[in-house]
């Protein structure tokens, strides 16, 4: 994977990133989502946002040998921290990383946070969580998106400020757009996920020290959902 060619789950982020953006990629790593989409023309300025000096150094070097540093920024900076308020950002990303550090780096940097802008994100594993800080902060969920990729199964969330929205528990867990679209990709994986449950719960059985009550209730309530939802 390079700036010329995306992997697929960056593919499919780039599609969601509004034509025009001014777009804030978190966590950017070589810089690969902001220069692709500033070499197709699809966005008018970027900022690569990074917190660890070695990929902050390969997003410069992608900028660099590109020519766009006059269009994207590169910045050392924690979560959100990156963002400016002259940046005037329309867009955000961020993507590889697990739904609570995505919640986390989005409540830690609220303050950056204008409320105009798109929230395209990719969790890897925990959605739940994160579903639920957006529900809590008066995001709306637009779309949402499952693809598999080199055996793993990838989500693909995106959201934006609007009216006050209720989700049910199911529907935080499952994602309520999946819900309803039930494609291929999205069965396969709750099959497997159920397998992975009751295998759980089988050792839960068969464990030397207890396993508290609660965790052994809170994968039987999911057990029981992926079943419903299967039926």
């Amino acid at each position: 994977m390079n700036e010329h060619t995306l992997s697929l789950r960056l593919e499919r982020v780039a599609a969601n990133v509004p034509e025009g953006a001014r777009l804030a990629d978190i966590g950017s790593d070589h810089g690969y989502l902001p220069v692709a989409l500033m070499r197709r023309g699809l966005i008018t300025m970027a900022v690569a946002g990074e917190v660890a000096t070695t990929p902050f150094h390969a997003a410069q070097r992608t900028v660099r040998d590109n020519g766009l540093e006059q269009q994207i920024t590169v910045r050392l900076a924690d979560g959100l921290a990156a963002i400016e308020a002259h940046d005037s950002i329309t867009a955000i990303s961020v993507c590889g990383m697990g739904g609570e550090t995505i919640r986390d780096i989005l409540e830690s940097g609220k303050r950056h946070l204008s409320g105009q802008e798109r929230l395209i994100l990719q969790p890897n594993g925990g959605e739940q969580p994160l579903r639920q800080w957006l529900m809590n902060n008066g995001y709306s969920i637009l779309s949402e998106e499952l693809l598999r990729e080199n055996r793993f199964y990838y989500e693909i969330i995106v959201a934006e400020r609007a009216e006050a929205v209720v989700y049910t528990a199911e529907q935080l867990y499952f994602g309520p757009l999946q819900m309803q679209a039930r494609s291929p990709v999205f069965i396969a994986k709750w099959q497997r996920m159920l397998r992975l449950k009751h295998k759980t719960l089988a050792s839960f059985e068969h464990a030397r020290q207890a396993v508290p009550e609660e965790k052994r209730k809170e994968i039987a309530q999911q057990a029981r959902w992926i079943t419903a939802l299967l039926a």
